[in-house]
């Protein structure tokens, strides 16, 4: 009798036991203890220093204080941005791995480079934007060109082909933009990518490249030092942060150039509607905060707060960029 009382408290327990187990698995598949488990990562395609960088630092900042849990940035250069991309969309979908895209990574990677295997429409989960940014031409001090027309003086003496202008990556908006400044220009400027801005600038500053472009936030404080000179940014109008340097539309050559870089925040496909809609809630927050607004705003850059149709923007963003690949015969 004692055996079989034992023996039915024993299943009960056990029975109990794997109830609470299932429930707080359950719990965890669900998200609706996101973010407890474990700190979240933040991960960028591109090394300390550029702009996707600082949106990463800005935004884990800001993302920790409103979601009480520790954010970690993570940099994971190469391809574009695309082997960062990648990481996340092989990643468990539980929300603890973000990306902090950009339009490279997110659009344009997969129209430019076959051993991309990923569909940024489709494999990822798109939390919202964060902001945006005109792009920089700049030249190096040994370039000798001073300004917007000394560098459509330079084109039209037919030497174009014997300068040269660096980008973050093959086929990214920064090498794709400078392919659009050739077109414009009717020159032959030869691109050189790079795996970041800091490798870059010292190409610049020891005389081995003669251009840059960059976002703004990122080549911005080497204008701001003298190491390079500005040439032109490429919004419709001058940027409230860098008034002097001009903006490129202003000459008739460039006045249907108006590009930005955009930022945003993904997770892999499928994350539970539990963690999306934290996330989203958080991001909001962020991004409808004036301090946030301000100090994005010295970044050069400008918050994106009105909601945005994450789907409809990214296919007119593809839409575009499949137009710019074309022209630039860079396509897969």
């Amino acid at each position: 009798m004692t055996i079989r009382t034992n023996l039915v408290q024993t299943v009960a327990f056990s029975l109990v036991a794997m109830t609470v187990g299932a429930s707080s698995a359950y719990a965890a598949d669900d998200g609706s203890d996101f973010p407890k488990q474990q700190p979240i990562k933040l991960i960028v395609g591109y090394p300390a220093g550029g702009s996707t960088d600082l949106n990463g630092r800005l935004l884990g900042k800001a993302l920790a204080e409103r979601l009480g849990q520790t954010v970690v940035v993570e940099n994971l250069g190469g391809a574009g941005g695309a082997i960062a991309a990648q990481k996340v969309v092989n990643e468990p979908a539980n929300g603890y791995s973000l990306l902090v895209g950009a339009v490279n990574e997110v659009v344009i990677a997969q129209l430019v480079n076959p051993s991309v295997k990923y569909d940024g429409l489709k494999d990822f989960t798109a939390i919202g934007l964060i902001g945006s940014q005109p792009l920089l031409l700049a030249a190096s001090k040994d370039s000798k060109i001073g300004g917007m027309d000394d560098y459509i003086n330079m084109t039209k003496q037919g030497d174009s082909a014997s300068y040269n202008f660096g980008s973050s990556g093959v086929g990214t908006a920064l090498h794709l933009t400078g392919e659009m400044i050739n077109t414009a220009t009717k020159a032959e400027v030869q691109h050189i990518p790079y795996r970041g801005v800091s490798p870059l600038v010292t190409d610049m500053l020891s005389g081995q490249l003669d251009f840059g472009v960059f976002g703004l936030s990122s080549g911005l404080p080497h204008v701001q030092s003298g190491a390079i000179s500005a040439i032109g940014i490429t919004s419709d109008e001058r940027s409230s942060i860098a008034p002097d340097i001009p903006a490129l539309s202003e000459n008739p050559i460039f006045k249907d150039l108006n590009v930005s870089l955009w930022f945003g925040l993904f997770g892999p496909a499928n994350m539970p509607e539990a963690v999306v809609a934290k996330l989203k809630t958080a991001l909001n927050d962020v991004v409808q905060d004036q301090a946030f607004q301000e100090e994005y705003k010295r970044t050069g850059g400008t918050v994106i707060s009105n909601p945005v149709n994450m789907k409809e923007f990214l296919q007119q963003e593809q839409a575009t960029y499949k137009q710019a690949v074309q022209q630039a015969n860079i396509g897969r």
